[in-house]
């Protein structure tokens, strides 16, 4: 990174408090300009690793957000049946698929969303990073990048539906469900799994955009 301005895919961006001394702006106004950032896919937050400039194909997402961020309930039946049709599909052949490593990454996810439980913020970038790697051990590019253009999509949707009380809990279990189902290499049932899971957080994606804009 040869300057402030000039980052580069896969770069590693400056701390907060580097970059708010550099630009010379509060820790607050920093943070707002960061989150939109990474709302419209330009950047990335990785759990115990720092912020990174996304991918250009990263982009493409917006018009997801923007759909995901509506109340109406019809588009967001859309956006339920399009993660159904590619992540049912990457969950069975995960399961013919995936290797020790692969194995491992899932389950250290499933452990940091365990011990994250009472703290949304973790618990969501275990739960986003649970499916990324189911989306490699499936070990298809094509539908791994397909995948990787709906991230920001997966990350409003988890964000919202843990609003609600108990997600987090009932998404760790349907989580675990899906994990041993690939760790067996049984495709049906853990094409099952995600089908289930995506099912019920989808309805609970529905309720929390029904509680948002409900009168008060």
């Amino acid at each position: 990174m040869s300057s402030l301005w000039d980052w580069n895919e896969g770069d590693r961006i400056p701390s907060e408090r580097e970059l708010c001394q550099r630009l010379g702006v509060g820790r607050a106004s920093l943070r707002e300009a960061l989150k939109a950032l990474e709302i419209i896919g330009m950047i990335e937050t990785r759990l115990g690793e720092g912020t990174f400039v996304c991918r250009r194909s990263e982009f493409l997402s917006r018009p997801l957000l923007w759909a995901i961020a509506s109340s109406l309930e019809s588009e967001i039946d859309e956006l339920i049946e399009a993660r159904r049709s590619l992540e049912v599909e990457l969950a069975g052949f995960a399961a013919e698929r995936a290797g020790p490593a692969d194995l491992e990454l899932m389950k250290r996810y499933l452990q940091q969303m365990e011990s994250s439980l009472d703290a949304p913020s973790m618990f969501l970038e275990a739960d986003l990073g649970f499916h990324l790697a189911v989306g490699d051990s499936a070990h298809n590019r094509i539908l791994r990048n397909a995948l990787e253009l709906m991230r920001n999509l997966m990350r409003e949707w988890i964000a919202q539906a843990l609003q609600l009380p108990d997600v987090s809990a009932e998404a760790l279990q349907q989580h675990t469900a899906i994990f041993r189902a690939i760790t067996s290499h049984n495709p049906s049932e853990a094409r099952l799994a995600m089908a289930n899971h995506l099912t019920a957080m989808g309805q609970r994606l529905v309720d929390a955009q029904r509680a948002l804009t409900s009168p008060r």
